[in-house]
């Protein structure tokens, strides 16, 4: 009976139901180990799933335009005649004394140990990534699969996985370092070809498959955790600071990585923190307070009338745990003000026609994005992030804006603003919210952004509590400009006032801070001449 080998989606983090966009083989194509067989794409970067085995491709499991999760089957593989005849002949080799005399050397050569190169596979558009951790040192024996080392971006964390089993002959990466796609992570020896196929396969080859499985588990697997450890809040687990080969471990422990504390560089929680916190809470050094919130009831709304079940679009499901961690994890205040924008209002149709004989539509977001880099480059800190005990201060201004889309609400961030003057802001407004309109940003047009803004003011509203883009630490609310009565010293004269919200990060930033922000926004908002200066 011949082996066959099937090859899954491996971890993707805090990300499920991830959509795959080009299926890269097909039935009958021969593939060696590392080939890509899927590209897939969150929002955020692409990667390939790569073959951890040689082999023929009998059968592919999805199709372009799909939807995958971890452990999802990719492709069935036949593994090629020479390996597969080495694999059958190499079980029953030891018991046999006398009779497999003959065909031992053939199976000898045929699985003669030799070393390989492990390399970092594609990662998208991401380039010189941070190595956070080094998972293995020289000598160790390692498995198909197992972590070998973990890599952060500004997004995510990732385990780069052992493309065989062997001996780590040398490690090439140090704990700090830079690496690419294609840069060597270790040398592994002692090889043997026709072992690659053998973790994944579901067939008779029992003593293989059964080791990389039994691996993992064996170090915690003596109590039944989940039995007795609070239960895992899905949006603190969802924002851990942890890599996938914690999460799968603190997966099968039942293990909330939301109350966890990391030990590793920047909190980085470790597989000796899951181990450890399972056996403080198995001993009672830990108390089991359940969630650290209380659940919202279920309730069977059938029961009062008719309903109907939609699932929620795409952006809903992404934003939603992002949302709500943001509001549970940053201590948010709102500070309301108000901006005279009369003489903004003024100049802005004093400029329509050249503005238009420009080739842009100046819209009163884009004065607000300007008189928000003055405010910016003014009180700094509201351009930062928190980072532990640390202040990250950027020197860059990159601002996000909320696009109303018919798919549901995108932020796409205009890259340097503080190098654009009005014309080139409107130009990156209108260029941007088209582009997510239609569906056709890229993933890096809605990263890095340093502060965020929220206009309703086509809608309408007088105020609202924007929620803060974490990991930023201020987010501008704008509401519909009202022409107010205004008392000037001598008389009440009609003004256009422009109600302004400011949500900010009470752990970085004062009431006293968020006050003179708003009061010199609003300032620079009523300053026409100070928000053109540089227009040509």
């Amino acid at each position: 009976m011949s082996q066959t080998i099937e090859v899954r989606v491996p971890d993707l983090g805090n990300f499920s139901e991830v959509g795959v966009i080009d299926v890269l083989v097909k039935p009958g194509d021969t593939i060696a180990i590392d080939t890509p067989l899927i590209t897939l794409e969150t929002e955020k970067a692409s990667m390939d799933v790569p073959s951890p085995a040689a082999g023929v491709v009998e059968k592919v499991h999805v199709a372009k335009g799909g939807k995958v999760s971890e452990g999802s089957l990719v492709v069935t593989l036949r593994p090629e005649a020479g390996g597969a005849a080495t694999a059958a002949a190499a079980a029953p080799a030891p018991p046999a004394a006398v009779p497999a005399s003959a065909a031992a050397p053939a199976a000898a050569s045929a699985a003669a140990p030799r070393s390989v190169d492990v390399l970092v596979p594609d990662m998208g558009n991401f380039t010189e990534v941070g190595v956070i951790e080094v998972l293995v040192k020289v000598g160790d024996k390692v498995e198909l699969d197992t972590p070998l080392v973990t890599l952060e971006t500004e997004k995510a964390t990732m385990d780069v996985p052992s493309t065989a089993a062997g001996t780590v002959e040398a490690v090439h990466v140090q704990k700090g370092g830079k690496v690419s796609a294609g840069s060597r992570v270790v040398t592994l020896g002692g090889v043997v070809s026709a072992a690659a196929p053998a973790p994944p396969v579901s067939a008779p080859v029992t003593p293989p498959a059964a080791a990389p499985k039994a691996a993992p588990v064996a170090p915690p697997s003596p109590p039944r955790a989940s039995d007795t450890l609070p239960p895992v809040s899905e949006a603190g687990f969802s924002t851990a600071h942890a890599g996938p080969s914690v999460r799968k471990l603190a997966r099968e422990l039942g293990v909330d990585l939301g109350r966890v504390k990391g030990s590793g560089q920047r909190g980085r929680i470790t597989h000796e923190d899951v181990k450890a916190w399972v056996k403080a809470m198995l001993s009672g050094g830990l108390q089991a307070t359940g969630p650290a919130l209380p659940q919202v009831p279920k309730v069977d709304f059938a029961k009062f009338g008719a309903v109907e079940i939609k699932p929620l679009g795409r952006i809903q499901k992404i934003s939603g745990p992002r949302l709500h961690a943001a509001w549970v994890n940053v201590p948010h205040v709102t500070q309301y003000d108000e901006a005279d924008i009369t003489a903004l209002e003024g100049e802005r149709a004093k400029l329509k026609d050249r503005a238009a004989a420009a080739g842009v539509k100046l819209t009163p977001l884009a004065f607000v994005v300007r008189a928000c880099v003055l405010a910016l480059r003014e009180y700094p800190t509201f351009n930062a992030s928190l980072d532990g005990e640390n202040m990250v201060l950027k020197h860059y201004i990159h601002i996000g804006f909320a696009a109303d889309t018919p798919n549901g609400l995108l932020v796409p961030v205009i890259q340097n603003a503080d190098q654009l003057d009005l014309f080139g802001i409107a130009r990156a407004l209108a260029d941007l919210s088209e582009r997510a309109r239609k569906g056709t940003l890229k993933g890096s047009e809605m990263q890095g952004g340093s502060f965020t803004i929220s206009s309703l003011g086509g809608i309408g509203g007088t105020a609202f509590t924007p929620i803060i883009n974490a990991p930023e630490v201020a987010i501008l609310g704008v509401s519909r400009t009202q022409v107010k009565p205004v008392w000037d010293g001598k008389e009440f004269k009609p003004r256009q006032m422009l109600p302004l919200s400011l949500s900010y990060d009470h752990r970085l930033i004062d009431g006293a801070m968020g006050a003179r922000f708003a009061v010199y926004l609003s300032k620079m908002l009523g300053d026409p001449d100070a928000l053109l200066a540089g227009l040509p």
